[in-house]
């Protein structure tokens, strides 16, 4: 825990959570349509039902990956561990995908435009999540799986 907390940058996050809630008032100002990561990355497939232009959502998809690049060419590579092997990684992803349809939205959506928007249906999803999250790391440290 003691290395958890000499690793913290609270600084790095505050600012990340600014920029977060930033663009997500950006995008329901500007656009009127709630920043879910999810919905957005279905509708630039094609897969999703909304009334975002599907070049919105792939340029808001496209911002993501992007914006890490040029993180990494302003202040060099970040480090990345995926311990986990690709096919757990991919099954994850597809969970997640399912999770998210079933939920009618993802964490971003959610956690942080339906809450901030005092959302009764994001205040439950929300609650949901972290409560799995929760459980699935403890369940995982008691079976000793956790990497």
């Amino acid at each position: 825990m003691n290395d958890i907390i000499a690793r913290a940058a609270p600084l790095s996050g505050l600012a990340g959570g600014l920029m977060i809630g930033l663009a997500s008032a950006l995008m329901l100002l500007g656009a009127g349509r709630v920043a879910g990561v999810s919905g957005f990355a279905a509708r630039a497939v094609g897969v999703g039902i909304s009334s975002t232009p599907r070049m919105v959502a792939g340029a808001f998809v496209l911002g993501l990956p992007l914006g890490a690049l040029l993180l990494a060419l302003l202040h060099g590579p970040v480090a990345q561990r995926f311990p986990a092997s690709p096919l757990v990684l991919i099954a994850g992803g597809l969970l997640v995908g399912f999770g998210t349809r079933l939920g009618a939205g993802c964490t971003s959506g959610h956690g942080v435009c339906g809450l901030s928007r005092l959302s009764p249906r994001s205040m439950v999803a929300t609650l949901t999540f972290m409560a799995m999250g929760m459980l699935t790391v403890g369940v995982l440290r008691a079976l000793g799986l956790m990497w």
